[in-house]
């Protein structure tokens, strides 16, 4: 079976005290965990959720690639 990588951007909400993953490359694709581990298993059912219900509407299985990340400062 083939396989395809995903990127993650992780952030940690202080509020709630739990890590917030979401993946770029496919719309809907967010969930979150208590720690970094659950979050990884989390964002795994999360892509195969969404692949399949990509797959059961006949949408093509095409992904962007995230190429990197950048930070940008303002002033506030």
């Amino acid at each position: 079976m083939p396989q395809q990588t995903f990127t993650a951007l992780v952030e940690y909400d202080a509020e709630t005290g739990m890590y917030v993953g979401s993946i770029p490359q496919l719309p809907g694709a967010f969930t979150q965990g208590a720690t970094l581990d659950e979050l990884r298993t989390n964002l795994t059912e999360v892509i195969e959720l969404v692949l399949e219900e990509m797959a059961a509407n006949g949408e093509q299985l095409e992904f962007g690639q995230v190429i990197g990340t950048q930070q940008v400062t303002v002033d506030l």
